[in-house]
């Protein structure tokens, strides 16, 4: 089964600026859980670009690091990009990231469209604690946001 996670945030900032932070894989560091011992093994030294392929490890279970690679598969400079798990977790992954002017700054979108393994067991454990565990990683990211550009809403 396909599921979703959409988030919006205001940042009060230029869309240049946040154009910049967000097309720097390095600083998805910053914005991701400490207790997920995020780290990028390669392709994440360059600004973001279509076609880039970056790989990371990450613990979503502790103690347990998995192979995350995504490709950056449509980039649309500073509107929007896209990045789509090619090896890791889950069955499917598909991440759109929009940013558009707005009042007070950059409205900036997250949607994500996912589909667990392992079937109607992976639909389980998704009602049971994926769907929390992105949620809590979404809300993470928010707050960091809010810290790097200020608070928006």
């Amino acid at each position: 089964m396909i599921h979703y996670l959409h988030k919006e945030q205001i940042i009060p900032a230029s869309i240049e600026a946040v154009w910049e932070y967000f097309s720097d894989p390095k600083n998805l560091n910053v914005i991701t859980p400490p207790d997920m011992n995020f780290e990028i093994v390669a392709g994440g030294g360059e600004k973001m670009r279509q076609g880039q392929i970056i790989e990371y490890r990450v613990e979503f279970i502790r103690g347990l690091k998995s192979l995350w690679l995504t490709e950056i598969s449509h980039v649309c400079v500073p509107r929007y990009f896209v990045d789509e798990q090619r090896v890791g977790p889950y069955r499917f992954w598909y991440h759109e990231h929009r940013f558009e002017e707005t009042a007070g700054g950059v409205k900036m979108t997250d949607h994500v469209t996912y589909a667990p393994p392992f079937g109607v067991v992976g639909d389980a454990v998704n009602a049971l604690w994926i769907r929390a565990k992105l949620k809590r990683i979404f809300d993470f990211r928010f707050e960091k946001i809010n810290e790097i550009f200020g608070s928006g809403k």
